[in-house]
Parts: structure tokens; C-alpha cells; sequence
């Protein structure tokens, strides 16, 4: 049996369906938005949901990019809903967040890479429920410095941009990316905006090996990152990267404490977890540190 089918116990969680997690999903049906949640087969649904939080993904549903590891769908976009950051707000006022996620597919075929919709977006909320603080989850923007200003600008309450695996890997799960660039955006984003934490995640199962995480985890705080996830990679489908092998809780654990002991402000780290996973906990451990 391939080893993808043999989860082991503990990713066992509950199948969706409480009265939260219904009302958010008829939410996100009736204004004709997408969350990532969906869009990437996330396992936290269920749970995220139930808690009233969900990230939202801005910008359509159709990636320009294929990475190998992701499951959302990919090709030309479709042109871009000027309503959509209006009925995003509207959402998340009904919802009543404190704390809102939102992220987007990568748009090569726009100008800016969809940042002035980020930062509409992020205005919009501000707007309609200032009680809400505001994550962003960006692409890469092609290393473009305005278009992160733009966002900067905008003033989010974090900025998070996942460099999602070890270099060795990453060229080869995601072609159309680039470790150091992916690394220049955060440590730009610190010098740009100094008083807006940045924040990345990384995948474990693709093939790398103890010492490329460390390495990367150094990477990531040498321009100045502050909030880290890690979390088990699961293979959405046979035409997706190969899953190389399941880290044991432990295992995770021990990432967790390296990176404390490394510096980062807060470390969420297991085999569910995700990059806007318990968001508002690394928000809040921000704010305090």
C-alpha cells in the first residue's frame, strides 16, 4: 500500500459538519468567495472552521504557477472581481472575526501581482470592522519592491510568505519559484516595515533531511523572521511530489524547541499543522514579544 494511504493515527480528526462550520460555509457559498481551506484539501477544516476562522483566498481560484506539492487548480485566470474585497469584508464583519487570514494564487499576469487587491482588501476589513486585525499570506510578487510596499502600506498586521521547503528541494517542487527571492521578500518586508512581524512555513515529507530544516529554520531568522510553522506534507493526488515520510509528533516537537531556542517569537509545529493554522495564537505571541 502506498505509504500516502497509511496515515497514521494521529491524523485522525473529526469529520466537519458543526453548526459554525456550516454557517461559514454557506457564507463563503452566498458571496462567491474561496478559501484556501477548500481550495488545498486542508485537514484543519473542520476544527478552523468550527472556531469562526477560515483564510480567505483573494484573486480567483487559478494559479499561474503548478507547483508540484499544492492542489490548487492551474491555468489561465479569469479577470478579476472588482467586488471582491467589498464582499470579503462583508463577510468577515458577519463572522465577527478578531483576527482574519487572507491569502491568494499567484497572478504572473498581472501588472502587480494582485498586491493592490491585498491592500484594498486589507482596507476594506479595517473599514467595515476595525476591531480586526489582518494577516496576509503573499506570493512572491517576483521580487517586486512596490508591490510589497504596497501591501506593507496597507498595514497588515503580519506578513507571511512561505518559503515551504529546504533549498535542495525547492527548485524542484516549485520551478517557477526561488528560494533566495522567496528569502530577499521577507528580510525586504523587516527593513520596509519594521514594526509588522513577518512570518513563514515550511513542509516536511518531500525528501529533505534534518539538517536542510535547521538550515533553513537559520535562514529564515537571519532576515529576521519571527513566526514559524511547520507541518506535515500530504500528497494531494498520484500527478503530485512524492510523500518521502511521516514525522512522528515528537519529531515536531523537537523542530518546535529548536526553533524557540533559535529566536523565532513562536513555533507552531505538528503533523496538522498549516501555515494560517491558529493564526490569531502567533498574532497574539507577536504582539507580546
Amino acid at each position: 500500500m502506498p505509504l500516502e494511504r497509511r496515515l497514521p493515527e494521529w491524523f485522525r480528526v473529526p469529520a466537519p459538519g458543526g453548526p459554525n462550520y456550516l454557517r461559514l460555509r454557506s457564507l463563503v457559498l452566498n458571496e462567491g468567495l474561496h478559501t484556501v481551506c477548500q481550495e488545498a484539501h486542508c485537514p484543519n477544516i473542520g476544527d478552523c472552521w468550527d472556531r469562526g476562522t477560515a483564510t480567505f483566498m483573494i484573486l480567483g481560484d487559478i494559479c499561474t504557477w503548478r507547483c508540484h506539492y499544492c492542489a490548487v487548480t492551474t491555468g489561465r485566470p479569469n479577470a478579476l472581481d472588482p467586488g471582491e474585497p467589498a464582499r470579503l469584508a462583508e463577510t468577515v464583519r458577519k463572522l465577527g472575526l478578531s483576527h482574519c487570514v487572507i491569502t491568494s494564487v499567484t497572478r504572473e499576469d498581472l501588472p502587480d501581482g494582485g498586491a493592490s487587491v491585498f491592500a484594498e482588501c486589507i482596507e476594506r476589513i479595517r473599514d467595515t470592522l476595525p476591531g480586526c486585525s489582518v494577516e496576509v499570506l503573499i506570493p512572491d510578487f517576483k521580487g517586486d519592491d512596490d508591490a510589497l510596499r504596497t501591501v506593507l502600506d496597507a498595514g497588515p498586521a503580519v506578513l507571511n510568505h512561505n518559503i515551504e521547503t529546504v533549498r535542495s528541494v525547492f527548485r524542484r517542487v516549485r520551478p517557477k519559484g526561488d528560494y533566495d527571492r522567496s528569502l530577499r521578500l521577507l528580510r525586504r518586508s523587516r527593513e520596509m516595515a519594521p514594526h509588522i512581524p513577518t512570518k513563514s512555513g515550511i513542509m516536511v515529507g518531500l525528501g529533505e533531511t534534518e539538517d536542510e530544516i535547521r538550515e533553513t529554520m537559520a535562514d529564515l531568522r537571519e532576515v529576521g523572521c519571527q513566526l514559524l510553522t511547520i507541518g506535515q506534507y500530504l500528497r494531494p493526488s498520484k500527478m503530485h511530489w512524492k510523500l518521502d515520510r511521516f514525522y512522528t509528533p515528537q519529531e515536531f516537537e523537537a523542530l518546535a524547541a529548536l526553533g524557540r531556542a533559535m529566536g523565532f517569537t513562536h513555533v507552531a509545529s505538528g503533523p496538522l499543522v498549516r501555515s494560517s493554522y491558529h493564526a490569531d495564537e502567533q498574532v497574539a505571541a507577536a504582539r507580546s514579544g
